[in-house]
């Protein structure tokens, strides 16, 4: 199997378990927040929708310094605009990527903070790294609201207290 062609399964799982968890987030705990020192699960849920757009930058670009980037605020307004964003996002994703090849894969990419390098390698392994692992790390803490507000939590990767197989 091609390392594209691994992705492209790696990602139509992750997504179907990404969308699930955020379907799930209320509309009426947006504020809610676990810690002081966390994120509100509003904010959370529309950075975890978003994120299918740094899959598209690491596959379209050599290099993404964060130290001069603006980002839009992370408000969330309704689940039905959060799950319209992360179709669109997510759609432009995987379109990128099945059309990937192995040739772009290789290719070395960079995420910087200014001098501070966070990450670099073949695309694929950024892919693997910062995208995946970085989504699957956000949604699990989506999940963690979800429980801590008495909310089924989806399965992933198999059944859940809530979701059985």
């Amino acid at each position: 199997m091609k390392i594209s062609e691994f992705l492209l399964l790696t990602f139509d799982h992750e997504m179907r378990g990404t969308r699930t968890t955020l379907e799930r987030v209320p509309e009426t705990a947006a504020d809610f927040k676990p810690h002081e020192k966390s994120m509100a699960m509003g904010r959370l849920a529309v950075h975890v929708a978003r994120l299918p757009r740094f899959l598209t930058t690491i596959l379209t670009t050599p290099a993404l310094d964060l130290g001069g980037i603006s980002f839009p605020p992370l408000v969330y307004e309704s689940r039905a605009k959060l799950l319209a964003e992360f179709d669109v996002l997510a759609a432009e994703a995987r379109q990128t990527l099945a059309g990937a090849t192995e040739a772009q894969l290789d290719q070395a990419w960079r995420l910087s903070w200014g001098d501070r390098v966070l990450g670099e390698g073949p695309r694929s392994e950024m892919c693997l790294t910062m995208y995946f692992n970085h989504t699957i790390h956000h949604r699990a803490q989506l999940g963690v609201y979800l429980r801590l507000n008495g909310l089924p939590v989806p399965s992933i990767y198999g059944p859940t207290a809530d979701d059985g197989m």
